[in-house]
């Protein structure tokens, strides 16, 4: 099914959320049970949370009785494209999750694409999150490798799983350090080319660390 209906399907069985945040009101849709295991997912800088692979990763996660909320950053919801200071994004999120994990007692998976990779990343420690996701983790500006993230991926709090493009210019798989899961999937740091791939990435993954 292509990404665009599945995420109009997806829109039609969620709820959106309002939460208030230190930057003015950022939402989270919302799909699944709503109870237990809870996922947390973030959109790149200028993009959002229909992104073929956070539809895709919604969609399976749902499938395996995760609630899985999708947030839109403040700026977002204003209507602009520019997101704002990393520590502006990171206390929303912060902000988002904590409200969003006060009605979930299983474990707490915080995942994002690109931007909002390294903001799960760089916030999972202080919300003691369970496990990590980082979809198209920007480790690098493109043409640019000695301006690296790789300090944010280096004391980890949790299990993390980096899915990452093979022609991803913002960092190949063989550019991140020893430590997180690292699968590649064919395309480029859209990976709009094969969301199916990297929903079953995040699948295997969960599957291989169990409860």
């Amino acid at each position: 099914m292509p990404a665009a209906i599945r995420g109009a399907a997806l829109s039609r069985a969620a709820r959106n959320r309002e939460i208030e945040t230190p930057s003015g009101p950022a939402r989270a849709v919302i799909t699944g049970p709503g109870r237990a295991d809870l996922a947390v997912l973030g959109h790149g800088a200028g993009g959002g949370i229909d992104a073929p692979d956070l539809v895709a990763v919604t969609e399976r996660l749902v499938d395996l009785g995760w609630t899985v909320a999708r947030v839109e950053q403040p700026y977002r919801v204003k209507g602009r494209r520019a997101p704002e200071a990393a520590p502006r994004l990171d206390a929303a999120w912060s902000a988002v999750v904590t409200a969003l994990r006060a009605g979930h007692s299983g474990r707490l998976l915080v995942a994002g694409r690109s931007s909002g990779a390294r903001v799960a990343v760089r916030t999972a420690a202080e919300l003691a999150a369970d496990l990590i996701v980082a979809l198209a983790f920007p480790l690098h500006p493109p043409g640019k490798p000695e301006k690296t993230r790789m300090e944010e991926l280096a004391q980890l709090p949790a299990p993390m799983l980096i899915v990452q493009g093979e022609r991803d210019p913002f960092g190949a798989a063989a550019e991140f350090p020893p430590g997180p899961q690292l699968t590649s999937v064919p395309g480029d740091h859209s990976l709009r080319q094969a969301p199916d791939q990297v929903a079953a990435a995040v699948a295997d993954w969960l599957a291989g660390i169990g409860r």
